[in-house]
């Protein structure tokens, strides 16, 4: 059994989804990139679409290399190959690169390397490694926090430049809950987020009479003898505190550009020059699209340029402009669809190490996917968060790819399992 090829157990449904987004993020890029049809050269590297094909090329023997490895390498090497990503990270505070006020570029000549797009495929197996031990039970609190440990090292090492790239994380939560982690964690992040969001629209005092209601609400609604009034007063000080905090984080934590698209997003401020001009141009670019999009090569709103970083971040305003409405849900369907194969596969997993892994690469794809299209359809605050496949990036490309395939090399190495 051991003498099979990989391919003959590779889950070939996963890979041709792959294929089909990588294309079809090509496409796009070349679109979105190309100044005139007339004298384009699809291997031109000075082009953003010419170093994409390149880029492409190379994640084939990549893909070759990420099989051919025994499975079990990435379990028992998993720490190590954390450590690296730890340190790969940490050096960008002594030899990064500042690209657009972020220092999270190695720069080789023309070409860089973004470590914080490979740390996630080493957080996934970070934490995959350490849920498996079968001496880890996420009830017991110790263990709650060293697995979020896990999760927050990396956080902490890349938030500092790219605080996109560290919001990813947060759906390692997601994880955890799957693994054991009280519901509490999500009910908490949930609420704060909603906290935060309500203290930035309203008075600190009308936010607090509100959370006054719902506390009220739940208490009166609760079983007479599991009520205490005690911890209700306690989570209304926690709430209180948290909601007066809001405008100090706001003002002296966020940075000038992240308030700007906060108060955009909130229709506090009316900028659509400026810091709204992005989000702006690609509700347009979108919207003009219609059902069946006005053609690959025809839009004129990514021909004429007036979407800044279309190629990267903004890519799906390609999409939606070029492929329409009907584009726009392949797009969609074919994310959806990977992420639930991957899922389904998690769940056929014979070992927990490989089960973790899996939902850690659905987690962190959906997160990709539902930040960069709220992002660009403007219901969500520009961060800088790349759509999987599709965006321009060696970096992001071999990245994805990488957490991506050892996790279809460990679904095929099932079989020696049993």
């Amino acid at each position: 059994m051991k003498n099979q090829s990989v391919t003959n157990y590779l889950d070939w449904m996963s890979v041709i989804i792959y294929i089909i987004m990588v294309v079809m993020g090509w496409l796009n890029i070349y679109s979105s990139s190309l100044s005139t049809v007339e004298d384009s050269v699809v291997f031109d590297l000075s082009t953003y679409y010419g170093k994409q094909l390149m880029y492409i090329v190379l994640t084939v023997p990549l893909i070759f290399i990420i099989l051919a490895v025994d499975g079990k390498f990435y379990e028992k090497f998993s720490s190590i190959i954390f450590g690296i990503a730890l340190l790969s990270l940490a050096g960008l505070f002594v030899f990064g690169k500042t690209v657009k006020g972020q220092a999270n570029w190695y720069s080789f000549g023309s070409f860089g390397i973004q470590p914080a797009e490979f740390a996630k495929a080493a957080t996934a197996l970070a934490l995959a490694k350490y849920l498996s031990d079968v001496q880890v039970n996420l009830k017991d609190v110790n263990r709650q926090i060293q697995a979020l440990g896990i999760v927050f090292l990396p956080v902490a090492l890349i938030a500092p430049h790219d605080p996109g790239s560290a919001l990813i994380y947060s759906m390692f939560v997601l994880v955890l809950y799957r693994e054991g982690l009280p519901p509490w964690y999500l009910w908490t992040g949930f609420v704060a987020v909603i906290l935060f969001m309500f203290s930035l629209i309203f008075e600190p005092w009308a936010v607090i009479l509100m959370a006054l209601g719902v506390i009220v609400f739940v208490y009166l609604k609760t079983r007479l003898v599991d009520r205490n009034i005690i911890a209700s007063a306690i989570v209304l000080v926690l709430v209180s505190g948290f909601v007066f905090s809001v405008d100090y984080v706001f003002d002296n934590v966020f940075k000038q550009h992240h308030r700007d698209r906060f108060n955009i997003l909130l229709g506090k401020e009316v900028d659509m020059k400026g810091i709204g001009y992005n989000t702006n141009q690609s509700e347009i670019a979108i919207g003009s699209g219609g059902w069946f999009g006005k053609g690959f090569l025809e839009g004129t709103q990514t021909k004429g340029g007036f979407v800044p970083e279309q190629h990267t971040d903004y890519i799906f305003t390609t999409v939606g402009e070029e492929w329409g409405f009907l584009g726009s849900m392949v797009v969609i369907a074919l994310f959806l669809g990977l992420i639930f194969r991957i899922i389904y596969l998690a769940e056929r997993q014979k070992t927990k190490f490989s089960r973790v892994y899996g939902y850690c690469v659905a987690a962190i794809l959906f997160m990709h996917f539902f930040v960069n299209i709220a992002m660009v359809v403007g219901i969500f605050p520009t961060i800088g968060v790349p759509l999987p496949f599709f965006s321009y990036g060696g970096s992001g490309l071999w990245g994805f790819t990488i957490l991506l395939f050892i996790f279809l090399k460990m679904d095929a190495n099932k079989v020696n399992e049993w």
